[in-house]
């Protein structure tokens, strides 16, 4: 899930600069470049070296309330929700778990972290699995379960058919990622019966349901970072007056 730097991710007092090159003396000899774009090259590296800033340590100081989460790695695909979005997931992902008959039912965050820390706010007792590539969420103790998409079933055999409610973010939006998370999904859910959420670019629609079947509500999803792709939610159960139900194209 780490992404390469590219021209496309170098910051613009670095890319400023790819075309600052001096040519050398021997046309066999590379070609090096300015001074002026090594020191930006020294500054991007420096920065890439420092840890991220803890904004949610920021974000908890200036609201007691707010769950603990670590903060977002944009090396590492991770947008989290902001709290509006958050909150609204994790009520309807209580309300699903009150409305089964086991009291006990089981939820399984594949990706979304921000939104294991928001059920837990609010209501540490539901038994909650965050699957998640970031070992930093390693904090969270047994709770948390490796996960790497691109082995989308290599997961401990106690997690098989083992959850009641998935909720799903794929950090990518190609097809192929999609279909590795949807072979999660497959694997983690108890039944056919299970409540599926997906959480992806609205230009995921005809797959998630050709590949899940499920469909898209009218409640838009946010990020805390603006984000350019547009997100829906994808459920596989009409959530009636919830979530604004589905958008059903008429």
């Amino acid at each position: 899930m780490e992404q390469n730097l590219s021209a496309q991710t170098l910051p613009n007092s670095l890319s400023n600069h790819q075309d600052d090159v001096v040519p050398a003396a021997d046309d066999d000899d590379p070609p090096s470049l300015s001074l002026q774009a090594l020191e930006a090259l020294k500054e991007f590296l420096a920065e890439q070296s420092q840890p991220l800033p803890d904004t949610a340590a920021e974000s908890r100081a200036a609201d007691s309330v707010a769950p603990a989460l670590i903060s977002e790695d944009w090396r590492l695909s991770q947008f989290w929700y902001d709290p509006h979005t958050a909150e609204t997931l994790a009520q309807e992902v209580l309300t699903l778990c009150n409305s089964l008959p086991d009291s006990a039912a089981r939820v399984a965050c594949v990706a979304c972290p921000s939104l294991y820390a928001y059920l837990k706010n609010n209501d540490s007792d539901v038994p909650v699995q965050l699957l998640e590539y970031d070992k930093r969420f390693e904090q969270y103790g047994s709770d948390f379960t490796f996960y790497d998409y691109n082995r989308p079933e290599d997961l401990p055999l106690e997690l098989k058919h083992a959850f009641d409610i998935v909720v799903a973010d794929p950090p990518y939006l190609s097809r192929e990622c999609l279909e590795k998370v949807a072979q999660t999904v497959s694997f983690l859910a108890r039944s056919e019966k299970s409540y599926l959420l997906l959480l992806t670019g609205a230009v995921q629609k005809e797959r998630a349901a050709e590949l899940m079947g499920l469909h898209p509500c009218g409640f838009r999803p946010q990020h805390s970072s603006k984000l350019g792709n547009e997100f829906r939610l994808f459920t596989n159960y009409d959530p009636a007056m919830r979530l604004e139900g589905w958008d059903v194209e008429k």
